[in-house]
């Protein structure tokens, strides 16, 4: 499978696994990376220091490219991004900020940068400052969304159509049927978070992993809207999160609601009632807990199943064609 993302990362083939908080560490990035795809480590949950002995781990386990996605608007973003280059990573991936804040130190350190976008308009502004790729991710995503509610089969063609450097497909990609329709809408790549999220090698808790595999279509909500969209399996928290914004919570109540390291205590830690578990509507299309290598695998053969069974059409628009 060659497209313009393969040739630009260096990759087998253009899949490639999400940077989420505290669930791709070096083992699941590693993983991925060493079956053909794109491994990230996702640095929004690091400190520096952490960040680099994750990054060293991964290189000792394999030889294939590995990237870092690094939240900008994270206060410590410059050390992050300082802590990238001097290790030797040369794929970055960049997501909650100004594409263009570190873009040039990143270039000159000879990386190639892709940034994520929720909107026809932010994928523009990643062409214009000089990325190299962008992540256009829908509605669907697991995790923090943008305010705009476009959906993915919405968002990638008009991203495709009004840029010219490749596009990623992200938000609600668990199977190798959407990756087939995000090929068809004229993605050259794809991001999928969720659906690795619950894998061997993921550094989730147990509990997130398994709640994942017994989630709906209906089994995630949309919560803090009015502060941050954020896309949250239910859970208690989550619901008690709906109930507040139901009852017209202002900005400030909804941040203390919110408070600090509730992504930690529920996808790192496990905690039901108080964490929060970030996941995306593919939830539903995820059935069981496997390898990062066999969900790649598994990904390409439904891919490859999904386009020789495309149904061959006639037809004849006579001369008003």
């Amino acid at each position: 499978m060659h497209t313009r993302i393969t040739e630009l990362f260096g990759i087998r083939y253009p899949v490639i696994q999400a940077g989420m908080v505290w669930v791709s560490g070096w083992r699941l990035a590693s993983a991925v990376s060493e079956a053909g795809g794109l491994g990230l480590i996702g640095a929004g949950s690091m400190k520096p220091d952490l960040l680099r002995e994750h990054i060293r781990r991964a290189r000792a386990a394999t030889g294939q490219p590995v990237g870092v996605n690094i939240p900008l608007l994270r206060g410590d973003a410059e050390d992050l991004v300082h802590a990238v280059v001097e290790e030797g990573i040369r794929i970055v991936f960049t997501s909650a900020g100004h594409p263009g804040k570190f873009l040039a130190y990143l270039k000159d350190a000879g990386c190639t940068v892709a940034h994520v976008v929720p909107s026809v308009k932010h994928a523009m502004k990643v062409e214009s400052v000089g990325c190299d790729a962008v992540v256009a991710e829908g509605f669907e995503a697991g995790g923090h969304n943008g305010f705009d509610e476009t959906t993915t089969l919405c968002l990638i063609p008009q991203v495709v159509d009004a840029v010219g450097i490749p596009v990623i497909a992200a938000g609600g990609i668990a199977d190798g049927r959407q990756m087939a329709a995000a090929f068809a809408l004229g993605a050259e790549g794809v991001q999928a978070g969720t659906r690795f999220a619950a894998t061997d090698e993921s550094s989730a808790h147990p509990l997130f992993k398994q709640k994942i595999v017994e989630a709906s279509e209906s089994g995630t909500v949309l919560t803090m809207k009015k502060i941050a969209p954020v896309r949250l399996l239910r859970t208690p928290f989550a619901q008690r999160a709906l109930e507040a914004e139901a009852q017209c919570a202002n900005e400030d109540e909804l941040r203390e609601l919110l408070g600090s390291k509730r992504e930690m205590q529920g996808m790192f830690e496990g905690d039901l009632e108080e964490g929060e578990f970030e996941a995306g509507q593919s939830s539903g299309l995820v059935r069981d807990i496997r390898s990062a290598a066999a969900v790649l695998t598994r990904l390409l053969t439904e891919y490859h199943a999904a386009t020789a069974g495309l149904p061959a059409i006639s037809v004849d628009l006579g001369g008003d064609a």
